[in-house]
Formats: C-alpha cells, structure tokens, sequence
C-alpha cells in the first residue's frame, strides 16, 4: 500500500515521503499512530499545495530578511555603559545587550544569532555579526560609549 508520511518514520522515509508498506503495519500502526495518510489523489493534492504554500513562505522570510540585512549592514549602534578606571566596564557586553540595542533602533534578532568575535570589556568600536536567516548574514558595529 502507498502511504504519504506526516512525519519521519524510522526506516520508511522522512515527512511527506510516499513509500510502499505492508497493508497491515499502514492500517494497524501507521494511520492509528496518525503518522501516514493513505495516498490518494487528494491527499497527494493536498501534500503539493502544502508544498507550495511552504516554499512560498520561505521564499518570502529570505527576501524579509534580504531588505532588513540591506538596512541593517555595517551600521553602527552605541551603547552608553558605566566604566571604571581607564576606560575598563564593570562586566563586559554581551549578544543580549546588542540585542536590546538593535531592538531601540526597531530591529529585531535573536541574542543567539548575534556572535560577537572578542569579549568586550573595553570603551572603543567593535564588529558583531548578525544573523537574520541561515543564508543572510551582515555585520554591524557597536560603538561601547561611557554614560555620563
């Protein structure tokens, strides 16, 4: 029997795979665990639409993330920290603080996705890169300032 996987079934295939099993593991396992769809022509309709409908979306996030990366690029952020003597900060800057710097200037990402190649522990400019989506990448500055 012709089966349409809705998820990865070990040794089968993975998610939207159309495989042949055994009538018995289809209809005592696969569809009771609701792990498979018979394959009929609907439902195969209905994968391909889905389909569709997902590669549309991810072709629409990478062009979001295009234009945010367009605006963002090596554009630089200050941020104002208190410092002891010599320029030296009381703890160091962290991807979260570039976060909530990016956030004020209405940019949105992921402390995980920021990566920031040297501790910063110092007043002066730093580079970071930024990760809006996995084949978009920029760089920004951070300008580490001392408040007044």
């Amino acid at each position: 029997m012709k089966v349409i996987l809705l998820q990865d079934v070990k040794g089968h295939g993975k998610t939207d795979d159309i495989v042949e099993v055994n009538d018995g593991y289809a209809r005592n396992f696969l569809f009771k665990q609701n792990l498979a769809l018979e394959a009929t022509p609907a439902n195969l309709n209905s994968v391909k639409n889905r389909k569709k409908a997902e590669a549309a979306k991810a072709e629409r996030d990478l062009e979001d993330a295009r234009a945010t990366g367009a605006k963002l690029d090596g554009k630089t952020f200050e941020l104002p920290v208190k410092c002891g003597e010599g320029g030296r900060l009381y703890g160091a800057i962290t991807a979260m603080d570039v976060a909530a710097a990016l956030e004020k200037q209405g940019f949105s990402a992921d402390k995980r996705n920021i990566n920031i190649k040297t501790q910063i522990k110092n007043l002066g400019n730093f580079e970071a890169e930024v990760k809006l989506h996995p084949k978009v990448t920029v760089k920004i500055g951070i300008k580490v300032t001392a408040l007044e």
